[in-house]
């Protein structure tokens, strides 16, 4: 065998007449990283590999015509993703080495971050499963690549709100049991009931709820007050995740318009299923967004901006231009989208009221307002705030002064779909609590409004198995079981308190006296202010 030696001369020219590899654009870059891993199963049938596709009745005729509009493939997600943490990571640890737990405008001010660490972290976990559910679903390659980049995201919101937020648990109660509360507390039922609701449902629907309706339309109204009420109280351990995670949440929220778009553009049919889940979504997410709006009115010492004025920025202008983008397709605005505009004079009033009541059954302190902050209210909803409200307060202030608080030892009435109480009002009469019902196979199921009422007569099968708290109280199953409801001394309120996480006496109750208040003053010198400071 003879082997060929070239001089190194010979070399040279060879290489200088080989031409240079042509770089690959971006797109086919990701086409390489993604769509060409996929491909089409010989020994089993499509539709049985992917058998959840077809039966919610949406059309697609060309999984390559879904576009994800920032293109990322693996290598790329993970170098920004590590750069993130290692951000992330050394602000967290400066907060923490430097004290900041006590450098934010008040203890009240942790209350806001109780609901956020026992609800919020357990829908990103939930959404981590049920993206990756989706991904495994869907035939597309580029549909599949978008789910597990999601799933990932979701899983790492997860994680870093857990890694920021336990910091605050080694100081503040309410905090340490936050899985079993997600999973049990009453009030907490309203965030899991709506990620399970979607995670139950068939791949496409839950992609339009959770990538379109909520991320696109309505998540600016959970991380634009809560992380703008974070900075302006000064817990910059919290707006640190808040900002790690929003890059990611624009990223989602553009994923979400083009998952429209496409199932739009796919086929006609399309259009009145898209709708009808569009209504569903919008009226569940709003729903789920009264807990933001009573953080914003009532929890946050240093106030940013009313529920009122975040609901007309970020829905009725923001959402309003989307919908009209959007009607070329033959999508009109949600049902119901009416009714939010009358009620956002009044959920946030209503939600703190039942709060108020329900004290002793809540993971976190309460507080009436103070004079100076129901004038800040009177000023933002000068309609209603007077009328309505500020004489419910003035007259529980006095019952407090006199040493009777007013406190609701009845358990409420849940609504059947979104599982809040009965809280809420008539949209055009806030002195009439509105209350639907319905019959089904023989048996009465309650509402809170006509939106509720309507999900629930379009899908009676599913919503007949809502696990409803109180029902489950009632019922006997909301105990642990060593609970003995035989014995002489046995009280079913600490017994079902205990089954949710709930101390009594140091997770809830009034905030003056409070455990985080009293240790407040001890550990910075400060009281633990009743009277909160307010922006215009």
């Amino acid at each position: 065998m003879t082997t060929t030696t070239l001089t190194p001369t010979a070399a040279a020219a060879a290489a200088a007449t080989t031409p240079p590899a042509r770089k690959l654009s971006l797109k086919e870059n990701y086409a390489l990283l993604t769509r060409d891993l996929g491909w089409t199963p010989s020994y089993q049938r499509e539709e049985d590999v992917f058998n959840k596709v077809a039966f919610e009745g949406i059309q697609i005729h060309d999984w390559q015509k879904w576009e994800d509009p920032f293109r990322l493939t693996m290598d790329a997600y993970w170098k920004y993703q590590g750069e993130k943490e290692r951000k992330l990571y050394a602000i967290l640890d400066a907060f923490q080495q430097n004290n900041g737990q006590f450098n934010v405008s008040d203890a009240r001010y942790l209350q806001a971050l109780k609901l956020f660490i026992n609800g919020v972290i357990g829908l990103e976990y939930t959404a981590h499963r049920g993206f990756n559910l989706i991904g495994r679903e869907f035939p597309g390659a580029g549909a599949r690549i978008a789910a597990q980049m999601q799933a990932i995201d979701e899983l790492r919101h997860a994680q870093t709100q857990i890694h920021a937020l336990s910091h605050y648990n080694k100081y503040f109660a309410g905090m340490a049991e936050f899985p079993h509360q997600f999973d049990r507390t009453w009030y907490l039922s309203i965030p899991k009931s709506f990620f399970e609701d979607a995670i139950s449902s068939g791949p496409f629907e839950y992609i339009v709820a959770i990538c379109f309706s909520f991320e696109y339309v309505l998540t600016n109204l959970v991380f634009m007050p809560w992380m703008s009420g974070a900075a302006y109280n000064g817990d910059m351990s919290t707006v640190s995740f808040g900002f790690s995670a929003q890059s990611d949440e624009a990223r989602h929220m553009t994923l979400g318009i083009e998952v429209i778009k496409f199932l739009l553009e796919q086929d006609p049919v399309n259009v009145p299923i898209v709708q009808g889940w569009i209504d569903k979504w919008f009226w569940r997410g709003y729903r789920l967004l009264t807990l933001v709006a009573a953080m914003m009115d009532y929890m946050l010492p240093k106030r940013v901006m009313s529920w009122a004025e975040a609901w007309e920025i970020y829905f009725e202008q923001n959402g309003g231009a989307l919908f009209k983008d959007l009607a070329r397709y033959g999508i009109r605005m949600p049902q119901g989208w009416e009714q939010t505009v009358k009620e956002k004079q009044h959920v946030s009033h209503q939600l703190w009221s039942t709060f108020y009541q329900y004290r002793h059954a809540a993971g976190f302190a309460v507080w009436l307002p103070s004079a100076e902050e129901m004038d800040w209210l009177s000023a933002k909803y000068p309609e209603t705030f007077d009328t309505y409200y500020r004489p419910r307060y003035e007259q529980w202030a006095r019952m407090a002064a006199e040493g009777q608080p007013f406190a609701n030892g009845t358990l409420p009435q849940l609504c059947q779909v979104c599982q809040w109480p009965m809280l809420f009002t008539e949209a055009d009469d806030p002195t009439e609590i509105c209350y639907r019902e319905s019959k089904y196979l023989g048996e009465t199921f309650h509402c809170c409004s006509d939106g509720c009422l309507g999900i629930f007569q379009k899908e009676p099968e599913k919503y007949v198995h809502a696990h409803l708290p109180v029902h489950q109280i009632y019922q006997g199953t909301q105990f642990h079981p060593d609970s003995d409801p035989t014995a002489p001394d046995f009280n079913p309120h600490v017994a079902a308190l205990r089954y949710m996480g709930i101390t009594p006496g140091v997770d809830g109750g009034d905030f003056e006296g409070h455990v985080d208040a009293v240790n407040w003053e001890a550990w910075t010198g400060r009281p633990a202010s009743l009277h909160g400071t307010t922006r215009a």
